[in-house]
């Protein structure tokens, strides 16, 4: 059961929890592979091969392990390497990187979000935490927020513990003090818990619990989550 009177800031998660990402990054993809074929048709050929385009994230992950946590380091490098292969100018990478982050930032709310950070951010501190590279200033979500952790610039990610506790910490609260809200059952839900705080585990699609650690609570949506506050 959720210990309502314990919570004194709400951690949030981003990807999945407030949008769907996957709309995103395939609108994304697309504006990333229209300007390489207007700038550097040999890359877009490449990248247009699903095996290439694998074989190009595993040598991502094999060889730069150091930038698993910096999502938008690993897609500018793999940029720079199907240019490098495509016999094109690899400097070209950070403006097409730009092409594609830029539309990566134009998300698409559910529509309980926006009502939710409305009324959640009325109450507690709020913290974004994620492992994604979304940012919330540019997304239009910034005023809403205290803070913002990411795996990217904290250099580990969910669901390690002390990303958690860099949550609390940026809003001078103890992790038993947070309740952490996202989608994922692992990363988010049981990470929050084996850190120490409360889990709000945001199940939009019905899946099956996973575990043996149970969340504090499980919801469909954010009004629910709202919704026991106001009770």
């Amino acid at each position: 059961m959720l210990d309502l009177a314990r919570i004194k800031a709400i951690s949030l998660d981003l990807d999945d929890t407030l949008w769907p990402i996957w709309p995103t990054i395939e609108r994304a993809e697309k504006v990333l592979h229209d300007w390489l074929v207007e700038h550097a048709p040999m890359a877009a050929a490449l990248f247009s091969s699903p095996s290439a385009l694998r074989e190009i994230r595993d040598y991502m992950a094999a060889n730069r392990p150091d930038l698993k946590n910096d999502l938008s380091a690993v897609r500018r490098e793999s940029i720079r390497l199907a240019l490098y292969r495509a016999g094109e100018n690899p400097l070209l990478a950070e403006e097409a990187f730009e092409a594609f982050f830029a539309e990566r930032q134009r998300v698409t709310l559910y529509e309980d979000a926006l009502p939710a950070l409305q009324f959640l951010s009325e109450r507690f501190p709020l913290v974004s935490l994620s492992n994604g590279n979304a940012d919330l200033q540019r997304v239009g979500l910034g005023p809403y927020f205290r803070a913002a952790i990411s795996a990217r610039e904290f250099g580990v990610g969910k669901p390690d513990s002390r990303i958690f506790h860099a949550a609390a910490g940026a809003v001078d609260v103890t992790p038993a003090d947070v309740l952490h809200v996202g989608d994922d059952a692992t990363l988010d839900a049981l990470g929050a818990l084996n850190a120490g705080m409360q889990a709000a585990w945001v199940n939009r699609a019905d899946h099956l619990w996973p575990h043996e650690a149970q969340p504090q609570v499980t919801l469909t949506n954010l009004t629910e989550l709202c919704e026991l506050f106001r009770a």
